[in-house]
């Protein structure tokens, strides 16, 4: 599979692209750059002004990023081709996030910046209404994921609802 072709595919099955028709993922696919990370030995750490405001799609590898989110800690491992990270940079907004992106070997991203997207609001509006769509759902599934997690974890702690 040539790397073109490996990129349609991994847009193709990402969250980003559900409800998206190829043509449509093609047009998207086109607004995107595709970065080789070559690790040599350690970790490599990544630039964020490289990556600022840019979404990042894990093509192949495995990406560690550890952030303090608004003075919280938040850890995010990708390692699926189609995994997402940088969402919340992507959207803006006044949220503080200082994140430490380790690249662990050789892999590949797709950076998709926002102004880039912004581009399709009078040409292709609807690939911009899907692809933010899409963003909101597969937060909303993380955040769902986490409160599942949390509240488990209680119940084992705490020794309630009898399930432990």
């Amino acid at each position: 599979m040539n790397s073109n072709e490996q990129v349609l595919t991994t847009i193709a099955h990402s969250k980003l692209a559900e409800g998206l028709r190829d043509y449509e993922i093609a047009v998207l696919a086109n607004l995107m750059t595709l970065q080789h990370y070559e690790v040599k030995g350690a970790a490599l750490e990544l630039d964020g002004v490289v990556l600022q405001d840019a979404l990042m799609i894990l093509v192949g590898g495995e990406i560690e990023i550890t952030a303090k989110v608004n003075h919280e800690h938040v850890a995010l491992h990708l390692d699926a081709p189609g995994d997402l990270a940088r969402i919340i940079s992507f959207v803006g907004g006044n949220v503080s996030i200082q994140a430490r992106i380790s690249v662990k070997r050789d892999t590949a991203v797709l950076l998709l910046k926002r102004a880039a997207l912004e581009t399709l609001l009078i040409s292709h509006p609807a690939i911009a209404y899907y692809v933010m769509r899409n963003l909101v759902r597969h937060m909303h599934g993380v955040v769902r994921r986490s409160n599942t997690e949390k509240e488990e974890m209680s119940n084992y702690l705490y020794c309630i609802h009898g399930r432990y």
